[in-house]
């Protein structure tokens, strides 16, 4: 791994100098163990190092790290039919759009629900009222016709999660996934006062001035007091490790997480068919791949990363700070493609 690892820190440098991010945080691993891990750069431009312990915003990996996570559970437990209808299981659906639709379309980005989630403007302040508003929703197009990115579709994964079990998603997410598995900084954000000096900053808030530090970049997160399926999340890159060395594994007491090989095998098949592009279930194949090389992956907008391949038994995550400078996200992705070549080749 020495060769990969000078490698890793060459492109993290060339990323710091063309100002794609400030700094970087990764780790490489395999069902037992990090293989090899490290820092480079500094939280912003002037401040402190990068650390292993650096906490990040790592915004759509929410999406996997809670409401995937959670939704494994309910499907180990057999309580949550992932192909009924929705309208057959949840009443507050009942005679809406929404209510035609399954827990896999929503997990495929295939439910033909709204792209975009701007709840503000569409439903106002009070949690109720967007809930509502998101649930009562029209389709964007009928489910099953097109693959569609949408943070609609985790968003309501959340809350179907929270109305089968009568629990918040964040102590779900505690409860069921993150207490078992040790990842004791992990949580859904705002952060804590005192943790927040370790925490990379990511864009300017227009209320304030300043960068936002321990508070979730995403609006719509920050809207819902910090907790939603689209984001909210934060965390470190060895939580992040325990994480995949689980879906690997999973570790020597798979029962104290509510899911196991089962659910990874099953959300990392292709679901959608001849529809493009590929999905599997929250996860999809890695960007430069063939689905059938296995390598899995999912991004966040903040400029954090994991991949997953049971095929190779390896796992990568790249976290980084990238609204620093820029919502461009060119750059990263190349960065980003370089950085799976050298883990997964």
């Amino acid at each position: 791994m020495a060769d990969a690892h000078d490698s890793i820190t060459h492109l993290l440098e060339h990323g710091v100098h063309e100002r794609v991010f400030p700094g970087a945080v990764w780790a490489i691993g395999d069902a037992h163990t990090v293989l090899d891990r490290g820092a480079y750069g500094t939280l912003a431009p002037g401040q402190a190092a990068m650390r292993l312990d650096t906490i990040f915003d790592v915004a759509s990996l929410t999406k996997i790290l809670a409401v995937w996570a959670v939704i494994g559970t309910l499907w180990h437990d057999q309580q949550l039919p992932l192909d009924d209808a929705l309208t057959t299981f949840w009443p507050e659906v009942a005679g809406y759009p929404l209510g035609q639709v399954t827990a896999r379309q929503l997990l495929t980005h295939t439910a033909g629900v709204p792209p975009r989630a701007n709840l503000r403007n569409l439903y106002g302040t009070d949690h109720q009222a967007i809930r509502e508003g998101v649930l009562r929703e029209a389709l964007h197009r009928q489910p099953g016709e097109a693959v569609e990115y949408t943070d609609r579709a985790p968003l309501i994964l959340g809350f179907l999660a929270e109305h089968l079990t009568g629990t918040p998603l964040d102590q779900l997410a505690t409860k069921r996934i993150w207490q078992p598995l040790a990842m004791t900084d992990t949580r859904f954000g705002p952060l804590p006062i005192q943790d927040r000096a370790r925490c990379a900053p990511t864009e300017l808030d227009p209320d304030s001035g300043a960068h936002l530090q321990g508070f979730a970049h995403d609006y719509s997160a920050r809207l819902l007091g910090g907790v939603c399926g689209i984001a909210g999340v934060f965390s470190v890159v060895e939580d992040l490790a325990a994480f995949l060395r689980h879906l690997l594994g999973p570790g020597p007491d798979p029962g104290r997480v509510g899911f196991g090989p089962s659910w990874v095998a099953e959300s990392l098949q292709i679901h959608t068919g001849d529809l493009t592009p590929a999905r599997g279930l929250l996860w999809h194949p890695a960007p430069g791949t063939d689905p059938h090389e296995g390598v899995h992956v999912h991004y966040g907008f903040t400029g954090t990363a994991m991949w997953l391949s049971p095929k190779q038994n390896r796992w990568g995550v790249l976290l980084t700070n990238k609204l620093y400078f820029s919502r461009d996200s060119d750059p990263l992705m190349c960065i980003r493609n370089a950085f799976r070549t050298l883990v997964f080749s």
